[in-house]
């Protein structure tokens, strides 16, 4: 039976460690603070502004909310980025995604200031990745290293297999990969014989957003499984891309859904946010 990698735990002192780095920046006289923007009404959106206001709280840093109407046009959106922008008080700006119709999502991920860009998709933080010297690291991507890192898993070396090419998850997850030296392999939907490079994986990743779309036969015997997945099964559960019960029987170790990926997520958020600050107080 898989070893169970628990984020939970992982979670909770990474979110440590972040509220000693507030407390100090407090006590020097930097308040840390992180912006959020969230357009229209959407459910799942809401939740999760929910959570990282909560987040916030709980490591002290202050959660600013600008809460717009669906019907907000591209150019207000603009102006109130603009407005954090030169806020010498915001340390951190996200804009929950997705956008409601109508809005250019690309074009508020370029109006951030890069050193603002808590999330990591300006270009500019793209592109100090691609180069090994990013500034601050795509949230998923990065927790999923700092599982890794927790648990003493080896990437020096090893073949990890991605799967997912997405400009959030999988190409960042493997440029951090890469800059840990393991040999790195992305698969998508266009890839021949998926099933024979996925179990060619030491570690395998995925994060495709099918429910149960990882299968035993698709992994290597010890393999260690990171489910990055949040989907829902027939019966409304929440679960993951990997089919937990009979890849655990063959992994060596394995994120569960929920419990895994998602906490760091967050986690790495704070962590970018105080990162952010300390650079604004340089």
């Amino acid at each position: 039976m898989a070893e169970r990698l628990d984020g939970k735990r992982v979670s909770a002192a990474v979110r440590a460690a972040v509220s000693q780095e507030v407390a100090a920046l407090n006590a020097a006289g930097k308040e840390v603070s992180l912006a959020v923007i969230v357009v229209g009404e959407d459910p799942a959106s809401r939740v999760y502004v929910n959570n990282k206001k909560k987040a916030c709280a709980e490591v002290g840093i202050r959660s600013l909310e600008y809460a717009l109407p669906a019907d907000v046009s591209q150019a207000e959106l603009l102006a109130l980025v603009d407005k954090l922008n030169d806020d010498p008080d915001v340390d951190g700006i996200l804009c929950q995604l997705p956008l409601p119709r109508g809005l250019n999502a690309d074009e508020v991920t370029l109006r951030i200031c890069p050193d603002k860009d808590v999330d990591a998709f300006h270009p500019v933080n793209v592109g100090r990745l691609t180069l090994g010297a990013p500034v601050f690291q795509p949230c998923t991507p990065a927790g999923i290293m700092e599982i890794l890192k927790t648990y003493d898993i080896p990437v020096e070396g090893k073949k990890c297999v991605v799967i997912g090419r997405s400009n959030i998850v999988g190409k960042p997850m493997a440029l951090l990969l890469l800059a840990a030296n393991a040999t790195v392999e992305v698969c998508h939907s266009r890839t021949h014989d998926l099933a024979v490079e996925t179990a060619s994986a030491d570690i395998l990743i995925s994060a495709v957003g099918k429910a149960g779309f990882v299968t035993a036969d698709m992994v290597k015997e010890g393999a260690v499984v990171i489910d990055v997945g949040m989907n829902r099964d027939v019966d409304g559960k929440l679960c993951g891309d990997v089919a937990f019960d009979e890849v655990s029987e063959k992994a060596s170790a394995i994120t569960p859904v929920p419990g895994g990926v998602g906490p760091m997520t967050v986690a790495m958020l704070l962590e970018n946010t105080v990162r952010a600050a300390r650079l604004h107080k340089a």
